[in-house]
């Protein structure tokens, strides 16, 4: 739901034109929408004065519309909803919101997100009920409490501001305009600091900075003697800043510990004004070395309204969280599977859930199933062809936890059974989901191989984090800060040992 233009309008009897323009806005953004939406039926929205004339018409308020127009007066076109589609250079502009009101013309053009030609029922137009909630809006800041001209040229001058605000990008946000005066200081133009084009507004309340560092590791591992196994994290670090003043400045520090992976391949928001050449020329490229910058990460910056990633970054961290094996076996209608899972020692043992996930495509349902696991639980879904092996919430003080058996399977029927052209015999593969840690096995391509999804809360696996005692805020009020980080994987596999090496991924950079 959005709006293509609005315009206020003043009734004027006896004068040349009967009325004039108060005030108006476009919004080009949704006009580009506009054109894409309606195709051939797309009328695009007039300059003022042909818009004024054809409204005035169909209106009939101008002083010579004494005559009767069958286009406009005829009883086919009885009007009960003040929507109207009006006649402009020979094309017709519907639909066109409009009422007049204390003399004052409120009239708004909705966009349609549909071609127009059969013209859509009103129903199924959702910018229109929108359209007379932004005018009625627009109506009651006008008039509330307006007492004479001046007022109303007041309150007119200060239209522009507060839309901003209220209906930014021609979408609706409140139509109640009191609230957006109560946010908005008028007293700010006559301050020689200028409001960035692409700031829509200002924040008025409580301040807070909310800043969350979220690492995903990603991991290639074979177990396999000429193959190197491969991982890497990447990091992003989002940002909220609800701050007063137009332009506020913040510096947010990002640190890490003694043996902290230093951060590479740094990307920064467009809103950072500065920052050391030792931060971006860090690179996974290079080969690592002690001269590598370790922070502080520094990133001064004018944020904008809404939440935004302040920086992505990558790293090389030393160990993957979770070494695994995995093998897959077939023997004759049987397949036997052993998996081998060790969490290591320098990871928080702390899982809301955990579980992995064994399907196996293109086979028919499983009929019998023998195992023996050193942890957890194993459900059998038959009918899926699917093993679910529930880990739990931590695992054993060892750190290791073993799952092996064998799995039979009965005649298979494609129109039931997880079906795949090339994951047959030993290209079959191993899911599964675990959580806070949440440690998940699973694969989406060929080869077999197990995948690990997991997450936990306040670590990363590079020791990256936010100090909260060095952020600096250069504006009015003491904010309050808050910062957390979380670690989660992101293609994390551990191949079949006994099948053909998998080619690697090119890149983990973003």
């Amino acid at each position: 739901m959005a709006q293509r233009a609005v315009w206020l309008i003043s009734h004027e009897p006896g004068t040349p034109l009967c009325g004039t323009v108060r005030f108006s806005r476009r919004y080009p953004t949704v006009e580009k929408r506009a054109r894409v939406f309606n195709g051939a039926s797309y009328v695009p929205i007039p300059e003022d004065g042909p818009f004024l004339k054809a409204l005035l018409f169909e209106l009939r308020l101008l002083d010579d519309d004494k005559d009767f127009v069958e286009s406009r007066d005829s009883c086919s076109r009885i009007n009960k909803t003040s929507i109207y589609g009006l006649l402009i250079g020979g094309e017709e502009l519907w639909p066109v919101v409009a009422f007049l009101k204390n003399d004052i013309i409120y009239a708004c053009v909705p966009l349609v997100e549909q071609t127009l030609s059969p013209r859509p029922p009103l129903i199924s137009v959702s910018g229109v009920s929108q359209g007379f909630e932004f005018l009625f809006g627009i109506q009651d800041f006008l008039y509330s409490g307006q007492k004479n001209d001046s007022e109303l040229n007041t309150k007119l001058s200060q239209l522009p501001d507060l839309l901003l605000q209220a209906c930014p990008f021609g979408t609706l946000l409140d139509a109640n305009l009191k609230n957006s005066l109560d946010n908005t200081n008028f007293a700010s133009v006559t301050q020689p600091q200028k409001q960035p084009a692409w700031k829509t507004g200002t924040y008025k309340g409580k301040p807070q900075v909310s800043i969350s560092i979220t690492e995903k590791v990603k991991s290639m591992q074979y177990d396999k003697q000429g193959i190197a196994d491969t991982w890497q994290v990447v990091g992003t670090v989002t940002c909220k800043c609800d701050l007063e003043g137009i332009m506020p400045n913040v510096t947010i520090s990002l640190n890490l510990p003694t043996n902290g992976s230093p951060l590479q391949d740094i990307l920064v928001h467009p809103c950072v004004t500065s920052l050391d050449s030792a931060i971006l020329t860090s690179s996974s490229i290079d080969a690592m070395d002690d001269s590598a910058f370790s922070g502080p990460y520094k990133f001064p910056l004018t944020p904008p309204l809404e939440s935004f990633n302040l920086c992505y970054y990558t790293s090389q961290v030393p160990v993957p969280p979770i070494l695994g094996f995995y093998q897959l076996k077939e023997e004759e209608v049987q397949l036997r599977i052993t998996i081998n899972l060790k969490l290591h020692e320098s990871v928080k043992n702390n899982f809301e859930f955990c579980e992995a996930h064994i399907p196996f495509y293109n086979r028919g349902p499983i009929t019998h199933l023998e195992y023996k696991t050193s942890f957890g639980q194993l459900e059998v879904f038959r009918e899926k062809s699917l093993l679910i092996w529930i880990i739990g919430q931590k695992f054993p003080k060892s750190m290791e936890i073993s799952l092996s058996g064998t799995v039979t399977f009965g005649a298979k029927s494609h129109e039931k059974q997880p079906f795949d052209p090339i994951c047959i015999g030993e290209t079959a593969y191993l899911k599964g989901h675990p959580g806070h840690y949440t440690a998940t096995w699973t694969t989406e391509c060929a080869m077999s191989s197990e995948k690990l999804h997991f997450r936990i809360l306040d670590y990363t696996l590079t020791g990256c984090y936010a100090d909260q005692h060095s952020v600096q805020v250069f504006a009015s009020g003491k904010p309050k800060i808050s910062a957390y980080r979380k670690l989660i994987s992101s293609d994390y596999y551990i191949w079949n040992s006994k099948a053909p090496a998998p080619v690697t991924y090119g890149s983990l950079l973003l």
